[in-house]
Formats: structure tokens, sequence, C-alpha cells
């Protein structure tokens, strides 16, 4: 690779700066050389060699603005703002149209929270720069601070229409369409932007994440395939195309993609199972099992993919292989509330109701109160004749679901069932009341309830 002058003198200053390091001698630099030198330093985070740099060339150039300006930036770096603050002030007396003063009494406003100042002083920056680009992109940030999306929005445009290989601000730009909800707005800017700036695989890439999240899959696809033409390593933009192509049931295309995924990376878990839940889709339950165990492997902690070997075997029927995949995932987290629900569930399909009921009172306790899980548990704790405990598991989940019918039937038949009529009757005037065809719960769930006649009756006023 060709290296331009401007960057050779600048490795030539670097290594200079080095052996100088070493040896101890002085040697003289121009402070421009110094500038870059120090703010090399700074940017791969090696402050303690900016400090030296720095140091030795306020020896050398004791007057140089540029240099006090670095000296500054290392300061609010440090938190040092009232030092930095009293130089700035200083350097300000000698050159008030320096735009670098006011950029670096911004940052300092930006430190201390005080965002609307730091516009002001970026909006007179303005006035003395020849770098546009870069104050309409600090405005910017202001204005992203301030949670005012529309300003922040209006400035990285700006910013753009600078410099249009500005990728920060292209991103910002993107990032501020989307957390206004103006998708629609930020597609019609990137295809005027991509007008302009055809090969910006960036631009492709975000325009097809666009078209995605509206559910345009064909011309995400065309985006994504924009972008990986003019990068053809660009992994995001496999991937994204990969789920556009699931979207469209386009099994075959999917996998390929994902599969460029892994030949450019190292297998990622994601990747692995996407492509198994492609080939189970395409009906090849070998490959998808092949890919589900790769997941697993690759991932252990990943726990959708001993969801989807699980459910894989539960679609299948095969509750035994399902039951060993289900107990070797709660082996590596047992308090995964997915994994419960599942070994549950495969425990009731098998007729092992004691650890049926284990396992949905243990998917609650780690989490998940959705209704089916706490109905699930109740109708398994009745079939055990624990009617008690059923009430008490109820009675907890009305506090997540006050107004729930399905809640309230199942309570009144538990308090016929232990003879306690004056709940059961408050219970099931409560169901009524919320979804009054629902009342055949009670022939099914409780027949012996439903033969008294008392109950009918009750039920019969209802419904005037």
């Amino acid at each position: 690779m060709q290296l331009s002058n401007e960057e050779e003198d600048y490795n030539l200053s670097l290594s200079k700066f080095e052996s100088m390091l070493k040896t101890n001698k002085v040697l003289f630099f121009d402070s421009e050389e110094f500038e870059e030198i120090i703010l090399h330093y700074l940017d791969i985070g090696k402050a303690n060699l900016a400090k030296k740099a720095l140091k030795l060339a306020l020896d050398q150039h004791p007057k140089s603005t540029g240099l006090k300006l670095v000296q500054v930036e290392m300061l609010v770096y440090d938190d040092k703002l009232e030092i930095a603050e009293k130089l700035l002030n200083e350097l300000y007396a000698i050159e008030p149209n320096n735009e670098e003063i006011y950029i670096q009494k911004a940052n300092i406003c930006s430190k201390r929270d005080q965002h609307e100042k730091a516009v002001e002083l970026l909006k007179i920056a303005l006035q003395y720069t020849d770098d546009y680009a870069d104050v309409y992109n600090l405005i910017g940030m202001e204005y992203l601070f301030m949670d005012n999306l529309e300003m922040a929005k209006d400035n990285f445009i700006k910013c753009l229409e600078e410099d249009l290989e500005d990728q920060s601000a292209l991103y910002n730009v993107v990032y501020c369409f989307e957390f206004l909800d103006q998708n629609q707005e930020a597609i019609t800017y990137l295809n005027d932007y991509i007008n302009k700036n055809p090969y910006s695989e960036i631009a492709w890439h975000q325009l097809g994440r666009l078209h995605y999240g509206v559910k345009e899959y064909e011309n995400a696809i065309r985006a994504f395939d924009y972008a990986t033409l003019i990068d053809d390593e660009f992994l995001g933009a496999f991937m994204e195309k990969a789920k556009s192509y699931e979207r469209l049931k386009k099994y075959n295309e999917a996998i390929e993609s994902y599969n460029r995924t892994i030949e450019l990376d190292d297998a990622t878990s994601y990747a692995l199972l996407r492509i198994g839940k492609c080939y189970e889709k395409l009906g090849n339950a070998v490959k998808a099992l092949q890919y589900y165990n790769q997941t697993v492997h690759e991932d252990p902690l990943l726990d959708k993919g001993w969801i989807a070997i699980t459910d894989f075997y539960v679609r299948q029927k095969n509750y035994q292989k399902a039951l060993f995949f289900v107990n070797k995932a709660l082996a590596i987290d047992n308090q995964n509330r997915l994994y419960w629900k599942r070994y549950a569930t495969i425990n009731k399909q098998m007729n092992f109701f004691e650890e049926a009921e284990f396992g949905y009172r243990k998917a609650v306790e780690f989490g998940d109160y959705a209704l089916d899980t706490w109905l699930f548990w109740v109708d398994i704790l009745q079939f055990l004749g624990e009617f008690e405990s059923a009430i008490q598991t109820l009675l907890q989940a009305t506090e997540y679901f006050p107004e729930e019918n399905e809640i309230e039937y199942r309570l009144a038949g538990l308090y016929f069932m232990i003879q306690d009529n004056t709940k059961a009757k408050f219970h099931l005037s409560n169901a009524l009341r919320l979804n009054f065809e629902n009342y055949i719960l009670i022939e099914d769930l409780f027949p012996v309830v439903w033969s008294k006649k008392m109950v009918k009756n009750y039920i019969e006023k209802h419904r005037k």
C-alpha cells in the first residue's frame, strides 16, 4: 500500500520521538509535529506518553496556541475543568477568533451538563471555522444529550451536507429518524443520500435495515445486496439479508447468506441456530438437528439453542428425547424459566404430573407470570387433589390478572370442592360478570360441582 507524503512524515515524526525517549537525547520538533504526536497517543489511549510529549512540546514552543489548546484538551480529559477554563480565558484574550477556543469551552460546558450553553458556543465557532462538518456534528451531539432529536437530526444532516463521508453522522441521522418513528422519511433521506454517494455501503446497509423494519423485505434484500457488492466482507449486511430471506420463506437463500457470515467470521451460535431453523422449515430434520447441536456446542449458555432442540423433539412427539435435552439445559442453568416451563409441559405430556407441577412452580418462581403457566400449574394441582395449594396459587395469580374470568371460574370451582360456598359464590358471580359464556369451564373442569343443582340455578339466575 502506497503511503502519502503526509503519512510518511507523520510516521517519521513518531519513530523519531520514540527513539528520543529511549536515548534521552532531546531532539527538535516543530509545534505541529508535536500536536500530531500528542493526539496520536491520546487516540490510542496512551495518556502518559501524550503528557510526556506535551511537556517537551511546551518547553520547546512555550507560546504556541495550538499546543496550549491540546493542553486544554488533556486537562478536560482529566476532568481538571477549572484549570482548563483559566487557560482558555488567557488564550481567548490573545486570539478571540480561534474556533478551537469556542469548541473547547463548549466541551467544558458539556461536561458540566450545560448543553444549551455549549450549543451557543459552538454556534460562535461556526463563524470562525473552516471545518463546518465537525462543528455541526458537535452541535448534533449536544442536542442528543438534551433529547432534542429533531434539532440533533437537522445538525447531523448539515454535517453530511458538508462532508458526505462522515459515517458517525450518517449513523446518528438514521438513529434520530428511527427514534422519532420517521422510518419512511429516513428511507427517503437515505435514497437522496445514496444518489450523491452511491458507493456508501453503510448507507445501503442502513436503508436495508429500515426497509426490513417496515416489512418491505424485497427492498431490504436489494439494499443489502448493494452493501455486500461494495464490501464483500460486510458481515452485518449478510446477516440481515439472511433474516430478510427467512421472512420471505426463501430458506435456501437464507442458509446461503448465513453460511457467508460463518465464512467471514467464526460461526456464531445465532447463525447456526437460524440455519437449523431454516432446515427444519425445509423439512430436513437431520440437518436441522445437526445445526441445533452445533449451536449448543458453540454456546451452551444460549437458551434459544436448547429450546430449539427441545421443541424440535416435542413437535416430533419424541418426549423422551425432549426431556433428555431440557434436563441437560437445566444442568447448565437451573434458573431459566423457559427451560422449566418446557420441563413441565413435557412431563405433563408423559403423564408425570408431580414433575410437571414442580416444573410450573419453578417457572413461576423464576419469573414466568404468563396466564397459561398459572392455569396449567393450577389444573395439575387440582388433578393431584391439592385443592388448598391450587387456591393459594390462583390468589397469587390474581395479583397479575385481577380481572381474569378463567381464574375466577377456577376459584369458584375449587371453593365448591372444599365446601366453602360463600367464597365459591363470590368468585362465581365475578366470573359470570366478566365472561358469562365461559361458564362451561365449570362443566369441563369440575364435573362434580357442575352436577349440583344449586350451581346450575345460580348460573341461570345470572343469565337474566
